[in-house]
């Protein structure tokens, strides 16, 4: 499970966090809501740091293998819910979101996935097609590896498959552990949690452009457009945000 969003707002010694659980080998998992002791908080961190240092396999071995980088412009498709998966990702530059549609039109981004990191791994393993669709976020350079020759990969060099198989592991621990802890939060928490874990400076109190629509922060929360608007506007009036010729800053 990889940590996404922290809020430093301490309440009674605990500290409310935003885990998305999306990440790789459980790509597919709504976000969920929890609060945990500090000290647990901190382990957690500790290990989903971890994680995240364990996703990325060589470049040079992947390209040895075989390996292309392809190029995606922003919202191109890199593949389909319910398509076959045939190809190992990671990408070099850029990010990738992933998502699910219903019939309405409306979207819920179960992942966000950057520089160095892999995604749509779980269906290769299992041999399953993909239960959500991938887009470049931005221009991006991914690495593409069929299938056959990723899981050579893991057959033939232990270390990386013992790396993908802590990173299991410690994924399904983690979700058992944070499990019962799960709670609803407002709208405005929700909004406040995302924006600062996609500050990309230091100083907290120093108000950053945010780099998202309104659109999309409710697909990253969960929320209706609309909920992101009304709550914008509170958060204006409480001086938590600015909004200037119709840009966000934070």
């Amino acid at each position: 499970m990889r940590l996404l969003i922290f809020s430093s707002a301490k309440i009674n010694h605990q500290i409310t966090v935003l885990y998305d659980s999306s990440h790789n080998f459980t790509n597919f998992i709504k976000i969920n809501f929890v609060t945990i002791s500090w000290n647990r908080f901190k382990q957690r961190l500790y290990s989903l740091k971890h994680l995240k240092s364990m996703t990325q396999i060589d470049l040079d071995l992947l390209f040895s293998w075989g390996a292309i980088a392809k190029e995606y412009k922003k919202n191109q498709v890199i593949f389909d819910e319910e398509e076959s998966a045939s190809y190992y990702f990671q990408i070099i530059e850029g990010s990738v979101r992933m998502y699910n549609s219903n019939d309405d039109g409306k979207e819920f981004t179960q992942g966000y996935f950057s520089n160095g990191q892999s995604f749509g791994e779980p269906p290769l393993i299992i041999n399953q097609s993909y239960p959500a669709t991938a887009v470049a976020f931005q221009d991006s350079k991914i690495i593409k590896l069929t299938k056959d020759k990723f899981l050579k990969i893991l057959e033939e060099y232990p270390a990386i498959q013992k790396k993908f198989l802590s990173l299991m592991a410690l994924r399904i621990h983690s979700k058992a552990k944070t499990s019962k802890d799960i709670i609803n939060q407002k709208p405005e928490f929700r909004i406040t949690a995302f924006l600062y874990a996609h500050k990309k400076g230091e100083d907290c109190k120093i108000k950053e452009m945010v780099p998202f629509t309104r659109q999309e922060i409710a697909n990253f929360t969960g929320l209706r457009v609309e909920t992101v608007i009304r709550a914008f506007a509170k958060m204006k009036l409480s001086k938590k945000i600015d909004i200037i010729n119709h840009k966000i800053y934070f």
